[in-house]
């Protein structure tokens, strides 16, 4: 039989954008109105499927190991549990579920440590409706998804050096160190402070590893200039 045959044959239908497999979703977020407010956004669109809430990190992680979500809606600042903390959890118990961020803040100290924990996505919450569509279908195919505000302050943080953290002197590296600005000698702090001069000189070791330099002189001037001394 030919193609022929069938002149007036109906054109087949356009493939379903959305498969009868719809996207599973966790909205984690602290304030009920915004909850409700996704809730209804999710389940009136096809291609989604809300299967359960979260007020904070702690209750989120406890419901993504039971509901096995697809996406999760992950708020930051939250009572009960932040969402770094959440998100860092998710990643350490290797779960199935992509998170995607959707916050208010956008400031270096949320989105960079959300994005370092794990988090596949960054939105802020005045995203367009059929962005943060688009975006929870892509999280889901564990396609990262940033809104260009987050784009470009991660771009910057990444072309940016950042100085190493400063790790703090104890309270007896700066006891040693004040007395060593003094002039003092290691036979002499160790009397002062009553302990050995192996003591002494174990402590000088590690605050000029703290410090990043490599004798006594150099260890009082970038304590003055770091505002340890002075």
């Amino acid at each position: 039989m030919t193609d022929e045959a069938h002149p007036h044959s109906p054109p087949h239908p356009p493939p379903d954008p959305h498969p009868e497999n719809p996207v599973s979703l966790l909205i984690v977020d602290d304030h009920p109105v915004v909850r409700d407010g996704l809730r209804g956004m999710f389940e009136s669109a096809p291609g989604f499927a809300v299967l359960g809430e979260a007020s904070g990190g702690v209750e989120a992680v406890e419901l993504v190991a039971a509901l096995d979500p697809d996406v999760v809606l992950m708020d930051l600042r939250m009572p009960g549990g932040g969402g770094v903390d959440a998100i860092r959890e998710l990643t350490r118990r290797a779960a199935r579920a992509k998170v995607l961020v959707l916050t208010t803040y956008d400031t270096d100290s949320d989105t960079l440590p959300a994005i370092e924990a794990g988090a596949t996505g960054y939105l802020l919450k005045d995203a367009p409706r059929e962005e943060l569509f688009t975006a929870v279908r892509a999280a889901a195919e564990g396609r990262t998804v940033l809104s260009p505000a987050i784009a470009s302050r991660l771009v910057a943080a990444v072309r940016t050096p950042r100085a190493p953290a400063h790790e703090p002197l104890s309270a007896r590296e700066r006891e040693v160190l004040t007395l060593v600005a003094r002039g003092t000698a290691n036979r002499e702090i160790a009397r002062e402070l009553f302990i050995s001069e192996a003591t002494v000189k174990t402590h000088l070791t590690h605050l000029y590893a703290k410090l990043g330099v490599k004798d006594r002189a150099a260890a009082v001037a970038k304590a003055y200039e770091r505002g340890i001394l002075g």
